[in-house]
């Protein structure tokens, strides 16, 4: 950490080169314009010095090796102010750091022509950020203090301090956990302004060496741990990202990171490989590479997006894609006529000749190639292709007797939303794409005449049964205390991007 400038400001202090000096009221001031009161300015090397740590802490997280990533988030200045201040406000670190400048430290020499010191008064800071490219955030937080106690003219002594502390917040990858880590660099007390009631008869080289001493001795120490202390609070807020998230009973998600997030000027961008495994810990691979995908253009400066690949949410549907197995007896659904083999008779007249009295119809549905989920630009499908398979219900104690089996691929469009930070889906029938006979214990027929009676029973009878699976919802990356919930969804070419909102 470095006291800076400290040799400039003495010299403002001294009435030999500035038209300042001692007020009417005895107050030594600094003179007006030499920089805006309490306000942070561009500093060369410190421009994004907590913003740089930050990105640089992201940037190490992850390897070098770059996969195709699964999800990729960016994070903008919005989510990293927030962040800060939050960690700034729940530490409360300024006023604990002051409350311990007037102790005893072991080892630390008290300072001389001083005595009783105390540090009150510790104004709200104003913290502002910037990105460092490659680096990490650069931060500069403004604030202002009094620091009083016995003078060695015997008198109380104040010593009102405006100050800008700036350090470089650079974004590491924790060796123990793999976790984001942010590390302050740099630390830097740059003095505003200085007032103090020292008597106006003491000579201005006198008063400038005791604020030298005082002042020198006291920021650093003070200010600089308040950086890291802060830091602490925002890396804590990483600790749960890497961790298993379930999927109902059938298995998890982990968001790994993919390598080394990338700093640029407008945001900190973090690629993940997600780790999805079922309960008895095998890992489902992602179907193929997937199609290649990116961020589009039109977001507001400085906000944030999660972006999820289509090829993602088919390896996480992969997880229900048992679940998506049904077999339905009732003979009276939705808007359906009634299930016997009289209505589908009407269909296939070769039925009512196997049975000539109606019989309730059982529906076999089985999902047989795992789930896919494409996206264009306003739409998302989920493609299933199974077997559907009906038979004639028997007399209590006998199995139905199997009728025929299909071969069918259908389509269902697919809504998407957040309810209690969990990715949630809701389909309708799409179009039922083929259908192809594989069996028939009735003999030969037309499976094409059957289209309108299956389409009509896929949206009736299984859709429902689709989404009651699907409200198990999927995890999102739990990160720095994101809330979903408010966030704006968009499909686009081969992802689906959330627009993340800040409450």
């Amino acid at each position: 950490m470095r006291f800076a400038e400290l040799a400039g400001v003495q010299r403002l202090l001294d009435p030999q080169d500035h038209p300042g000096g001692l007020s009417s009221s005895g107050a030594w001031e600094v003179p007006r314009g030499t920089r805006v009161e309490g306000s942070c300015t561009q500093f060369p090397g410190a421009g994004g010095a907590m913003l740089r740590i930050l990105l640089l802490a992201l940037c190490g997280l992850l390897t070098h090796t770059r996969a195709d990533p699964g999800a990729l988030l960016r994070l903008g200045m919005d989510i990293m102010n927030r962040e800060v201040q939050s960690a700034m406000d729940e530490s409360h670190i300024l006023e604990k750091m002051a409350a311990e400048a007037g102790k005893k430290q072991p080892g630390v020499k008290p300072i001389k022509g001083i005595t009783n010191l105390k540090v009150k008064d510790v104004k709200l800071p104003v913290i502002t950020l910037n990105f460092n490219p490659g680096v990490g955030i650069f931060q500069c937080v403004s604030t202002g203090m009094t620091i009083t106690g016995k003078s060695f003219m015997g008198g109380n002594m104040e010593i009102i301090v405006v100050l800008n502390i700036t350090a470089t917040n650079r974004l590491l990858q924790d060796e123990e956990t793999g976790l984001p880590m942010f590390k302050s660099e740099g630390c830097e007390i740059i003095l505003v302004s200085v007032k103090t009631n020292l008597p106006s008869n003491m000579l201005p080289k006198v008063v400038n060496k005791f604020l030298d001493s005082t002042l020198h001795k006291v920021l650093p120490s003070l200010m600089c741990p308040a950086i890291d202390a802060v830091l602490v609070y925002v890396n804590r807020k990483w600790a749960n990202l890497n961790a298993p998230m379930p999927v109902g009973q059938m298995g998890t998600v982990k968001y790994v990171l993919t390598s080394i997030p990338t700093t640029t000027a407008s945001y900190i961008q973090v690629d993940f490989s997600p780790t999805v495994q079922q309960l008895e810990a095998n890992t489902i691979q992602p179907a193929d590479a997937g199609e290649a995908f990116e961020f589009p253009e039109g977001y507001v400066e400085g906000s944030s997006q999660l972006l999820l690949s289509a090829t993602f949410l088919t390896t996480e549907l992969a997880l229900l894609q048992k679940s998506f197995d049904v077999n339905v007896h009732e003979t009276k659904i939705g808007q359906l006529p009634p299930q016997t083999t009289k209505t589908l008779a009407g269909f296939i007249p070769k039925v009512a000749k196997a049975y000539p009295k109606p019989k309730p119809l059982v529906t076999q549905i089985r999902i047989n190639k795992p789930p896919k989920v494409t996206m264009k630009t306003g739409n998302s499908l989920l493609h299933l292709h199974g077997t559907l398979e009906m038979f004639a219900a028997r007399r209590r104690g006998k199995a139905p007797a199997s009728l025929f089996l299909l071969e069918s691929h259908f389509n269902l469009k697919i809504q998407y939303s957040v309810h209690e930070n969990r990715l949630q889906m809701v389909t309708s029938l799409d179009r039922l794409l083929s259908l192809s006979l594989e069996s028939s214990s009735i003999g030969a027929f037309n499976e094409k005449k059957l289209t309108g009676f299956i389409t009509d029973y896929l949206q009736e009878a299984y859709v429902p049964v689709v989404n009651d699976v699907l409200q198990v919802g999927f995890p999102l990356p739990d990160f720095l205390d994101m809330d979903y919930n408010l966030a704006e969804l968009d499909i686009v070419e081969n992802a689906l991007v959330l627009d993340l909102k800040l409450n």
